[in-house]
């Protein structure tokens, strides 16, 4: 019942207009008038709201056709063909009713996301969080100690208080798998608490969290209008003159005005009016519901036609940090071994205390020391007396060991003497380990006096890159290249890694920016009369390459805005490659990068079809109905068929597909 209620609420002529047949049926044999007059009362109701949603829509700068709906009505009346206005009326109402389903069924995935947005906050009234106070979520300030109760959404960005939490991220990026948090890391609004209660620390105020700008991202997407559908709706303008004159050359060749009505209540723009819209906010809903976020749905029809894709090395082919690839002991000949510590636990200990650094190196650290924290139940998680030292390195203490973790000189300082052979205190690292290739990076820790080992990282490609540059050369995008500032040696090495062959290194972020803007001018004189054409109607050429940005560091913003697309992977954090970008990938998986681009494939195509459809089935029923083979009562409720036949196609927009 309640589907029901919705839709009488939204339209409610509807039921009125049903309920009306009841006496129009029992009052047409003995008082034919007063059913007359019944509908006539209904029509010209119908007539009223249609001619004032028309000029709303103008003043919204929408095309606002609905001329055909009003000729129609105005022609059954006055050929006498009371039953088949009354149909007309019907079928108004019931497709508002369908439209406005249609609506809520395509942006369903959207609006789950802005229904699921915050609105009170628990804050603390003291350290321990025992008692708190209910507040709105806009009235947290930054510094507020929160709590965040079991199966509750986290109001804003903060970092975590307690020992740990997990948190189910599906909202904010997209994962399935619930993500667990410890002490002093972030925790992103948006995520949806587990079975723990837990503080945060409040880092951002709402306007600023990382979930209102989701909510932004979503509004925007889903009040913009995609150039196609602009250019659809530009249709609707001649084939409302293709059916009026289908229908006055019915009327001159039959020599009655009946055929003209029993034409023009077969003529339906619906298919472009509103399938083709709703095609496109079906396909923006399955990119949310996949985890990638767009800023317009103009981007979506743009998406679908990128031919050219530049991807940034670091963070985005590559994982966002440098992974441990192994651990290397010093010399022995330099340095007496006193340590009894295997390198799997030198491992845990060196993440457990880089879990407090903000150093480039410390998550691919921490990753390794989570990896191997299993095997060594003795190793406690607690870090105590922690000092960070700005570009030298952190030091403390884990598991009552005295750990340094930093650069060569800085990590020597605590070496003792009596470890060192000849008691010569080495300056150089090259001293004690061999030198490493130039695409390793290495960073030393000391423990309980003693230099330990020195951890060595490589920029490793993502396990999947490989793979998703094959799903888009798969799927006809085979022009792809690495854009970035390292040394011909990394970047190579990576190249060759994921399948790239068109590498630039050595690059600032200017200069790959003018790269991607050269590449957008590539094929400037080949464009066919009709892409000519096109570009008056949707804006740009068709033809010409466009181009895609893939990124996700800070300094990516710039190229970002210079591609036609530029495409943000993130771990559902906000930065300014994301705040840059028409498109972000909220999970940080670069598969999706060939899934957006099918997906907006698909929109497209789906679009399309149900709007020929469509029209294709007006088309043939305007010609039957000239014809004599179809009367007006039954090309009232047939049109209706057709308009349900169009959007219904439209909305498998929301289905996944493979390709």
């Amino acid at each position: 019942m309640k589907p029901v209620w919705n839709i009488c609420k939204q339209v409610p002529m509807l039921p009125v207009v049903i309920l009306s047949a009841i006496p129009i049926a029992l009052c047409w044999t003995p008082y034919p008038r007063v059913s007359h007059l019944i509908v006539i009362a209904i029509v010209a109701i119908c007539l009223t709201e249609t001619v004032i949603g028309m000029v709303r829509d103008i003043r919204e700068g929408h095309v606002g056709l609905d001329v055909l709906a009003v000729i129609a009505l105005i022609s059954t009346l006055a050929v006498r063909e009371y039953w088949a206005a009354w149909v007309v009326v019907l079928m108004v109402y019931s497709g508002e009713a369908i439209e406005n389903y249609a609506q809520n069924k395509a942006q369903s995935n959207l609006s789950k996301l802005m229904e699921a947005a915050p609105t009170i906050a628990h804050i603390a009234s003291d350290d321990a969080g025992h008692d708190w106070v209910d507040k709105s979520v806009d009235e947290v300030k930054i510094g507020d100690l929160l709590v965040v109760r079991p199966g509750e959404t986290v109001p804003v960005d903060g970092m975590l208080i307690d020992g740990e939490a997990t948190l189910d991220m599906s909202q904010v990026n997209g994962e399935p798998v619930p993500r667990t948090v410890y002490s002093g890391q972030k925790v992103l609004s948006g995520s949806i608490n587990g079975d723990a209660m837990f503080r945060l620390r409040a880092t951002e105020e709402a306007r600023d969290s990382q979930y209102q700008r989701i909510i932004e991202m979503v509004m925007s997407a889903q009040s913009s209008r995609p150039a196609v559908v602009k250019t659809a709706d530009l249709l609707a303008v001649p084939f409302t003159v293709i059916s009026l004159i289908i229908a006055g050359v019915a009327w001159f060749v039959a020599q009655t005005p009946v055929r003209f009505a029993q034409v023009l209540v077969l003529a339906t723009p619906c298919p472009l009016l509103i399938a083709a819209p709703v095609a496109y906010l079906a396909g923006t809903g399955r990119l949310a519901r996949t985890g990638i976020l767009i800023k317009s749905q103009e981007v979506l029809e743009t998406l679908g036609r990128v031919s050219h894709v530049f991807f940034d090395k670091t963070g985005t082919l590559t994982s966002k940090q440098p992974q441990v690839i192994r651990l290397d002991r010093p010399d022995r000949s330099r340095i007496l071994d006193k340590l009894d510590m295997s390198d799997s636990a030198i491992t845990v200990v060196a993440g457990l205390i880089e879990n407090y650094s903000v150093h480039i190196l410390a998550p691919g650290i921490v990753a390794a020391g989570e990896k191997e924290f299993r095997k060594h139940p003795d190793i406690r998680r607690d870090v105590e007396d922690v000092h960070e030292a700005s570009g030298k390195g952190i030091e403390g203490i884990v598991s009552g060991h005295r750990v340094r973790v930093g650069r060569f000189p800085y990590v020597m300082e605590v070496v003792d003497d009596d470890v060192l052979v000849g008691k010569v205190r080495p300056t150089d690292p090259g001293e004690l380990f061999e030198p490493l290739p130039d695409d390793c990076m290495g960073t030393f820790i000391a423990i309980d006096g003693q230099i330990a080992a020195r951890i060595v990282l490589r920029d490793l490609p993502r396990p999947n890159s490989a793979k998703a540059l094959n799903e888009l050369r798969s799927i006809g995008v085979k022009r792809l290249t690495m854009l970035t500032g390292d040394k011909p040696v990394a970047a190579k090495t990576v190249a060759k890694q994921v399948g790239i062959d068109d590498v630039r290194y050595e690059l600032l972020p200017q200069e790959k920016a003018d790269a991607v803007k050269q590449a957008r001018d590539e094929m400037p004189n080949k464009q066919p009369w009709w892409d000519r054409l096109m570009m008056k109607y949707v804006g740009e050429s068709m033809t010409r390459t466009v181009t895609m940005m893939v990124g996700d560091g800070v300094n990516d913003a710039p190229v970002l805005a210079s591609a036609d697309i530029g495409m943000a992977m993130t771990g559902g954090t906000s930065t300014a490659a994301s705040q840059s970008a028409q498109v972000v990938i909220m999970n940080d998986n670069i598969e999706m990068v060939p899934r957006a681009i099918i997906i907006a494939r698909q929109t497209k195509r789906v679009m399309l079809q149900a709007v020929c459809i469509g029209l294709g089935l007006a088309i043939i029923g305007m010609i039957c109905a000239a014809c004599n083979l179809i009367p007006a009562v039954i090309g009232a409720i047939l049109q209706e068929a057709i308009d349900v036949i169009s959007i219904v196609w439209a909305l498998t927009a929301l289905a996944d597909r493979k390709k």
